[in-house]
C-alpha cells in the first residue's frame, strides 16, 4: 500500500434547497447527490482518485447503506478494511452560500475490535482523531517504522493530545482552536512544541496558516474562486488533506508549500461541484484550478499573528 487512512465513515446525502422547509412543508431540492463521506474516508478516496494506492480502515455495517459503500471502494480501487458496527453512518449535507449546515446520525459502538495491519510497506498514515484507539496503534507503528503521519485536526477529539504526540503533518481547523481556546498562532506554537514537523491551521476563504520546520509561520491564501462558481464548500477541507497526501507521495522531497499549493488546487477544484464524489479532483484537474483561479486577495489573509 502507498497509505492508510484511518476515520470515521459515512454516506453523504448532499441536497440544493433554496429553503429549509418546517412543520408540515414541503419543498423540493434543486439538486442532490449520494457519496462517500467522513473526514479521513473523503482524503483517502481523494488521494486514490489522484492515483495512489490507498488502504482505508474504517467503520461498516452490514445493511444496504454499507453495501453501497463498499460498491464506491471499489470502484475506486479502494481496499476497505472494516470495523464492524450495527448501523452505517448518515449525513444530510445542506449548502448554503458558501457555508454548510450538516445533520448526522452517527454509530461508533464497535462491534469488534480494529484490525491489525502490516503498515512495513507503507509511506503515509492519515488520521482524522476518530477510533483513538485504532489512530494510536498506528501512529505509534507508524513512527517506528519511519512513515510519515498525518492529522487531520478537524475538531476535540478523544485522546488527541495524546495522539499528537506521533503526528508529523497536524492540519488543524479553526475550530479546533476555539474549542482549546488558541488562536491561530498559539496553536501552530503548540504543534511545533508537540513536535510536529509541519503545522497548519486552514481557515477557509482566509487559507492557511502554517511552518514547516523551524521556519516563522506563514500565510497561503486561498484561490479565488469566483462567488457564482462555488456550489457545495463540504468535503473541500477532506480534499485538501487527500491532495496534499498524495502531492508527498508523488514528490516526497518537494517543500511542503509544494504540497499546501497542489491541495489548495484541488479544494478549489472541489467547491465547484455538488458532493464528494463530483469533487473529487484528477491531476488534471488541479491543473486546471491552479491556472484559471489567482489567489485570494492580500486583505482576506492578513497576517494572523498580528491581528490576533
Amino acid at each position: 500500500m502507498d497509505a492508510l487512512f484511518v476515520g470515521h465513515a459515512y454516506i453523504d446525502v448532499t441536497m440544493l434547497a433554496d429553503a429549509m422547509p418546517a412543520g408540515d412543508e414541503k419543498a423540493v431540492a434543486r439538486d442532490y447527490a449520494v457519496s462517500f463521506g467522513g473526514n479521513a474516508v473523503t482524503a483517502g478516496f481523494a488521494c486514490a482518485k489522484l492515483g495512489h494506492d490507498v488502504h482505508i480502515l474504517t467503520t461498516q455495517a452490514r445493511d444496504w447503506l454499507g453495501h453501497m459503500f463498499a460498491e464506491m471502494a471499489d470502484a475506486y480501487g479502494v481496499r476497505l478494511h472494516p470495523r464492524k458496527v450495527a448501523r452505517s453512518s448518515l449525513s444530510f449535507v445542506l449548502p448554503n452560500d458558501g457555508k454548510r449546515a450538516i445533520l448526522r446520525a452517527r454509530d461508533d459502538h464497535y462491534l469488534q475490535p480494529f484490525i491489525r495491519l502490516d503498515i512495513s510497506d507503507a509511506r503515509l498514515l492519515h488520521l482524522d482523531g476518530h477510533m483513538a484507539d485504532a489512530a494510536i496503534h498506528y501512529a505509534r507503528a507508524a513512527r517506528e517504522r519511519g512513515v510519515l503521519v498525518s492529522l487531520d485536526g478537524g475538531a476535540l477529539r478523544p485522546r488527541i493530545e495524546e495522539l499528537i504526540d506521533f503526528v508529523d503533518v497536524a492540519v488543524v481547523s479553526r475550530k479546533l482552536c476555539e474549542q482549546m481556546s488558541f488562536t491561530e498562532g498559539e496553536m501552530l506554537a503548540w504543534l511545533k512544541s508537540k513536535g510536529c514537523r509541519v503545522g497548519a491551521v486552514t481557515v477557509g476563504e482566509e487559507g492557511t496558516y502554517w511552518y514547516e520546520g523551524a521556519a516563522a509561520p506563514q500565510h497561503l491564501p486561498s484561490l479565488n474562486v469566483p462567488a457564482e462558481k462555488v456550489v457545495d464548500t463540504s468535503g473541500a477541507g477532506d480534499v485538501f488533506h487527500g491532495a496534499y497526501c498524495a502531492s508527498y507521495l508523488e514528490r516526497s522531497g518537494a517543500s511542503w508549500q509544494d504540497h499546501f499549493e497542489f491541495a489548495r488546487a484541488a479544494s478549489a477544484h472541489k467547491i465547484q461541484h455538488l458532493g464528494n464524489e463530483a469533487g473529487l479532483p484528477s491531476r488534471e484537474d488541479v491543473a486546471r484550478a491552479k491556472a484559471t483561479f489567482p489567489p485570494a486577495p492580500a486583505g482576506l489573509g492578513q497576517d494572523v499573528f498580528e491581528k490576533r
